[in-house]
């Protein structure tokens, strides 16, 4: 069958952000939109002989939400047109983002549509998302994504084919046309792999109660929050039947293409249930939560939030202790706007630490240079090289292999790393749905202040330094400006300030703050309560409360 050539017209709003193309269901459910974007990549990524797409082998898979199966189809239909010799796709469309990494990497597949909008809301009224990872099974870099968007403005047709729908649920291979379509188990290869990292005999014994006793004086027990989201197959596979974790650790274990009705972003505010069960009564020894495709991560201990910078800081520091990091790490990478903790401890095992804008695409070039092991974001993303992705099933594993081998709770872990290395005060405040005009003038105003700032007083803090973030990169020399107003004091705190480029409605204005404490007995007050001072300097600094007329942000992390 001839490739059908429909005509077309661009769409003036089809510029990814720092993980992909966001936008409502609504947008992507418009005749020609999906094909639009699929038909830039494609005419992006063509070339000759090894160079380009045609005749090569693509993953496609996503994280199960609303209209997920609709645009695979589309998909199909188009790369078969476009001349892909071979597409791998997930049981269902189900792929998490790290599980597609991995896909793209083992089976050195030119590159990969992953169809998410990670822990943005799902269902007919939410969010959607497609993202292009390169073969090396990152997110492709800004010089693609930039090309991309390019291509979306001259777009005047696509090329498709006029099929019916191949069926996602049967495991094996169809052709259509000279397409090979393999449909395939999400889940098996990624377990493999956790299982080459982790010692699987060793967090078993932890499930049995060996040595490795529950804290509260019997087996251990741990819950792991899948939000209803894509990690449920993957947690349920894993921790429920092949380290031995009772049925029912795994909770909202099946996905759902509205996730439930949650939230799927794994914070204190939105995985409730988890909370719920780590803060009552005989709580659990362990939590975790991962995130709509399964690469972001929240850790828990009783009564206890790790936040996403220590946990980075806290496995980097024991990371040796599981088998596929036994020999060492060579460097610790973390985005900007995360604290400073893991700084220290690269400091302390003598190997670099680089800081970096924040996009998982960042760490690509440091991971495949081998100038990095472990990499993180304050966003609840860690990872390692095993994957160009961030992997939230990974850290929790990593967390299990830690707790195993120290054979100590996991408060008490995180208490002698204060005590050692001291604690990063640490909160995040996100102001959502802010009018995008308002936003953007704030911004303005702010960098505007930046050369007049140093010096002057604010309240009790005299600033230090003020500028906005500018990253060169140590690899290809590629420069990356405007990454964030960063404002450190005197006393060696800081405030960052950033206009997420996740989101799908108005702006989302995110706040970070910072204040180190080496002294212990002053380590155990609650952030907020820390940080009380700081927050309303960084509000008088900006004018949020004035300009947005928020008494408060909508979410704290």
């Amino acid at each position: 069958m001839a490739p059908v050539i429909v005509p077309t017209t661009p769409f003036n709003d089809q510029k990814p952000g720092t993980s992909g193309l966001r936008k409502k269901v609504t947008v992507y459910s418009q005749p020609h939109y999906v094909a639009n974007f699929i038909q830039s990549i494609f005419d992006v990524m063509s070339g000759s002989g090894d160079d380009g797409i045609q005749g090569q082998t693509v993953v496609v898979g996503g994280d199960g939400r609303f209209y997920n199966p609709e645009a695979i189809q589309i998909i199909v239909r188009m790369a078969a047109a476009n001349g892909i010799r071979r597409l791998l796709i997930g049981r269902g469309g189900i792929l998490s983002t790290p599980a597609a990494s991995h896909v793209i990497r083992k089976y050195k597949a030119f590159g990969g549509i992953i169809l998410s909008a990670s822990h943005n809301q799902g269902g007919p009224d939410g969010d959607f998302g497609i993202k292009y990872n390169t073969g090396n099974g990152g997110p492709a870099p800004e010089k693609i994504t930039d090309a991309i968007f390019k291509r979306t403005g001259e777009i005047t047709e696509y090329r498709t084919l006029e099929t019916p729908d191949i069926d996602l649920d049967r495991l094996g291979t169809s052709q259509l046309e000279g397409t090979t379509v393999e449909i395939i188990d999400p889940v098996a290869d990624y377990a493999e792999l956790m299982e080459s990292l982790f010692d699987f005999d060793q967090i078993r014994s932890l499930f049995r109660g060996g040595s490795q006793g529950g804290t509260q004086g019997g087996k251990f027990r741990m819950v792991f929050d899948a939000l209803s989201a894509v990690t449920g197959p993957y947690a349920t596979e894993i921790l429920e039947k092949r380290l031995g974790a009772p049925a029912g650790t795994v909770l909202n274990g099946t996905p759902l293409p509205d996730f439930g009705g949650h939230h799927p972003d794994p914070n204190p505010v939105h995985a409730h249930d988890l909370v719920a069960a780590m803060t009552g009564p005989n709580p659990p020894d362990f939590g975790a939560a991962s995130d709509g495709d399964g690469d972001r991560n929240m850790i828990m201990g009783p009564s206890l939030f790790i936040t996403p910078s220590d946990s980075l800081a806290l496995l980097a520091a024991n990371a040796h202790l599981a088998p596929g990091y036994a020999g060492g790490l060579r460097g610790i990478a973390r985005s900007m706007p995360t604290s400073r903790a893991a700084d220290r401890v690269a400091a302390k095992l003598g190997i670099p630490g680089f800081e970096t804008p924040t996009g998982w695409k960042f760490f690509g070039n440091l991971l495949d240079a081998g100038q990095a092991t472990l990499c993180g974001e304050e966003s609840a993303g860690t990872g390692s090289d095993h994957v160009r992705e961030k992997d939230g099933l990974w850290a929790v594993l990593l967390w299990l292999n830690i707790l195993a081998a120290r054979n100590q709770p996991i408060g008490e872990i995180v208490r002698q790393h204060w005590r050692e290395l001291g604690r990063d005060y640490y909160t995040r405040h996100d102001y959502e749905d802010i009018d995008n005009a308002t936003a953007d003038a704030m911004m303005a105003d702010l960098r505007a202040s930046l050369p007049r700032l140093p010096g002057t007083r604010i309240g009790d803090a005299e600033v230090k330094t003020a500028d906005d973030f500018e990253y060169r990169d140590p690899i290809d020399g590629s420069i990356s400006k405007r990454q964030g107003i960063r404002i450190s004091f005197a006393d060696g705190s800081r405030v960052v300030y950033r206009l997420s480029g996740t989101g799908t409605g108005g702006a989302t204005l995110r706040v970070y703050m910072e204040r180190y404490e080496p002294d212990p007995a002053k380590q155990e007050l609650d952030s907020q309560e820390a940080l009380a001072g700081l927050i309303a300097t960084a509000d008088a600094v900006a004018g949020i409360s004035k300009r947005t007329g928020r008494d408060k942000p909508s979410v704290i992390t």
